[in-house]
């Protein structure tokens, strides 16, 4: 995707600014604050989160509470989602409609989410700017350790319609 927009880029530096997007999660997503989220990585095509299992996100068996682990997932599609409607015109809600997780590894040390489907999500974005209409995507997110084996893959269904006068 060769596309960059100034609305995007702007974005971009956003929530890549370390003390501004902290700011963002405290007045805004304030359990992703605690949980420790952090954008590592956002481009047109993909976005990078990672967790740090710690005390705030812990669950009783050691490993990183699922919620938690959901939260990054969720963030690595949607910043992605937010990114591409930034002061779109017309502007675009997004909802989550549907999510579904598979968990394959105990969830321990630094997480990163990652997902790829920045491309298909523009698209669909795209879509319901010239139609009106609502249009579902879904997109991946796949989980990894710091040893690069798979924790979870998540595939949250994202509702996205432009908002007429």
């Amino acid at each position: 995707m060769a596309r960059q927009t100034e609305n995007a880029a702007t974005f971009r530096k956003l929530v890549t600014s370390p003390v501004k997007f902290r700011l963002f999660m405290l007045a805004r997503l304030p359990m992703a604050y605690l949980a420790g989220l952090r954008i590592t990585s956002l481009s047109q095509e993909s976005a990078t989160v990672s967790i740090q299992y710690k005390y705030l996100n812990k669950n009783p068996f050691n490993s990183i509470y699922f919620a938690c682990l959901s939260m990054a997932a969720e963030l690595s599609t949607g910043v992605l989602c937010m990114m591409h409607i930034h002061k779109s015109t017309p502007p675009v809600s997004m909802l989550i409609v549907n999510m579904k997780a598979d968990f394959t590894k105990k969830a321990l040390g630094k997480i990163i989410f990652t997902c790829n489907d920045g491309e298909q999500l523009y698209k669909a974005i795209e879509e319901t700017k010239v139609t009106g209409e609502g249009v579902t995507v879904t997109a991946t997110s796949t989980g990894t350790d710091e040893s690069g084996d798979t924790v979870a893959v998540f595939h949250y269904t994202w509702s996205l319609k432009a908002k007429r006068k």
